[in-house]
């Protein structure tokens, strides 16, 4: 019967961070994944290019984590982004800072960053099985024995961690066995959902603006009537609502509020940067200008060629009308029109589309200072498969990273 020191489940961000410590720890490890090749979700984060982590300064960081970023203390004491740009750069890839301290690969390719992570992995002396689907984890009398395969074929170990991720991007492989291991062994695992995750809209225009990318737009979220979140950056429409930067971030804002089908308005502002007196003061100008020429002239100044036609639609105004012949209170429709775009959201795009999954296996019953369970003894949990998650901009990797570094660190000899 085959025996390891340390045997992790799951060969992702955490994993193999782990898998590589322990094994540089000395440890004999074993790196099960039951996709066909290591770090799949890796390979297509960011849209292919892999936004690492971020430097803001810890304090402004743990700002962007929940539901107890407290539990990261011991984490990020032991393995934070300066030391994880170091350690990336350390096996060749280089990195790049973007707009809000963002680090990226300088090729822009996670694959680099994944293909580098593997051969890493590799170097420790650790090894990687892949094709290797869990079905049940072995304990006797409270003590950790090992895994069982799910052709029944039993491996043992000392110690066993789960790094199996959430159930975002389930294609990946990202199905949500490491909460069923919790469960399986007495662990709490609090309720799930979809995060950072694409919004539906009920506006029959949507379609029509799909792949329109908008930089720089103001948003207002309103929850049954009242104001209650404001974020600014990209946004991007689809086939079927909006994405983006700043919708991801706000889906995580107000994701109770969608599940529970309250109404739930984005307002755009599609000129943030001009006030209202500013923008009239242009809208009144363009039209002495533009006098003899229509509407669409007069918008096409202001606004994307996609967006035209259905911001038009909603003013409800002849896009041939004279530019000279608008009135006073047609031009107030217009300057409201640019400042409160709305679109209605009515749902969430699901597991597929999402980054990653709220909830998981309750902190609570994880030592802060190790990853180790308080329940089973030599059982580690890391990753996303802990109730931990964060805005997008590098965050939910770094802790990803830092989670498996202090585990693979902590396991004892």
């Amino acid at each position: 019967m085959p025996t390891y020191d340390v045997i992790v489940i799951g060969a992702g961000a955490s994993g193999m961070m782990c898998a590589g410590q322990a094994a540089l720890n000395g440890h004999q490890v074993l790196l099960l994944e039951k996709m066909r090749a290591p770090a799949c979700k890796l390979r297509i984060t960011g849209k292919g290019r892999c936004n690492i982590t971020n430097i803001a300064e810890k304090e402004v960081f743990m700002q962007h984590i929940g539901p107890d970023n407290r539990f990261l203390h011991n984490a990020f004491g032991a393995f934070f982004s300066d030391e994880l740009v170091s350690f990336f750069e350390s096996i060749g890839v280089e990195t790049k800072k973007e707009q809000g301290g963002r680090i990226f690969p300088v090729s822009d390719k996670a694959t680099e960053l994944s293909d580098s992570l593997v051969k890493w992995v590799q170097s420790t002396g650790a090894i990687i099985q892949c094709h290797s689907e869990i079905k049940d984890i072995l304990i006797e009398d409270g003590q950790i024995k090992g895994v069982v395969l799910k052709d029944n074929n039993k491996i043992f170990a000392k110690s066993v961690v789960v790094a199996t991720g959430g159930k975002s991007y389930p294609a990946t492989g990202s199905t949500g066995d490491g909460y069923n291991f919790a469960t399986i062994t007495g662990h709490h695992v609090s309720p799930l959902h979809p995060l950072l995750v694409p919004l539906r809209a009920s506006e029959h225009f949507i379609k029509s603006l799909s792949g329109l990318h908008l930089k720089n737009i103001a948003v207002t979220v309103f929850i049954e009537g009242i104001k209650k979140h404001e974020a600014f950056g990209e946004l991007e429409f689809n086939d079927y609502g909006i994405e983006g930067p700043i919708v991801l971030s706000l889906s995580r804002k107000c994701i109770y509020d969608i599940m529970a089908d309250k109404k739930i308005v984005f307002r755009l502002d599609l000129k943030p940067g001009l006030s209202d007196i500013q923008l009239d003061n242009r809208l009144k100008r363009d039209m002495n200008s533009l006098g003899k020429l229509g509407l669409y002239e007069l918008l096409r100044g202001l606004l994307p060629q996609q967006l035209l036609k259905v911001f038009i639609e909603k003013l409800g105004i002849s896009a041939d009308k004279k530019c000279g012949q608008l009135t006073s209170a047609e031009r107030e429709n217009i300057l409201h029109l640019l400042k409160n775009f709305d679109i209605t959201i009515i749902g969430h795009a699901g597991y597929e589309r999402a980054i990653i999954t709220g909830g998981g296996v309750s902190v609570k019953e994880i030592h802060p200072k190790t990853m180790e369970s308080k329940l089973v003894k030599n059982l580690y949990f890391i990753g996303e498969v802990l109730d931990l998650d964060a805005d997008t901009g590098g965050y939910n990797l770094q802790i990803a990273f830092s989670t498996g570094y202090l585990a693979g660190i902590s396991i004892k000899r």
